[in-house]
């Protein structure tokens, strides 16, 4: 998945992720959806509060286990730590292969909304990809 090999790259230290439950009003519980720049081509994560998700890229399908912060720093930034188990061995919207068990430590900043965040490879909005936009329709 673009996002995940974009992060993984500019990120120097992995952890890996094991999912843990969210609080059910966690703002990151729901499907979002981001365009990759210069491509026709979007990603859409669908994030569940037992601490995993399913990402669509392309033709991927990837399956992940994570934990993030409950609750955001001083800066507004939450911690997460994501670790693909599974994926469909088909390219994503980069055209890469993702590989199970790829880990990755992104921060997230929400908008105000709720309904918008950037993921950082730093707490800082200096390296962030996005906008993440929520996705409205059945509960995930």
């Amino acid at each position: 998945m673009f996002v995940a090999t974009l992060t993984v790259a500019a990120v120097a230290a992995t952890t890996t992720a094991h999912a843990a439950p969210l609080r059910a009003d966690h703002p990151l519980i729901g499907t979002w959806r981001t365009a990759v720049p210069d491509t026709e081509c979007s990603e859409t994560y669908r994030i569940r509060a037992d601490g995993t998700a399913l990402v669509f890229s392309n033709e991927e399908v990837a399956e992940s286990t994570f934990t993030v912060s409950d609750q955001p720093d001083r800066n507004g930034f939450y911690k997460q730590a994501d670790t693909i188990v599974k994926d469909n061995g088909k390219p994503d919207c980069s055209g890469a292969i993702t590989k199970a068990g790829r880990a990755v430590t992104s921060y997230l900043r929400f908008h105000p909304s709720g309904n918008m965040f950037v993921m950082c490879v730093d707490a800082n909005l200096e390296r962030c990809i996005g906008p993440f936009i929520r996705v409205r329709g059945r509960p995930v």
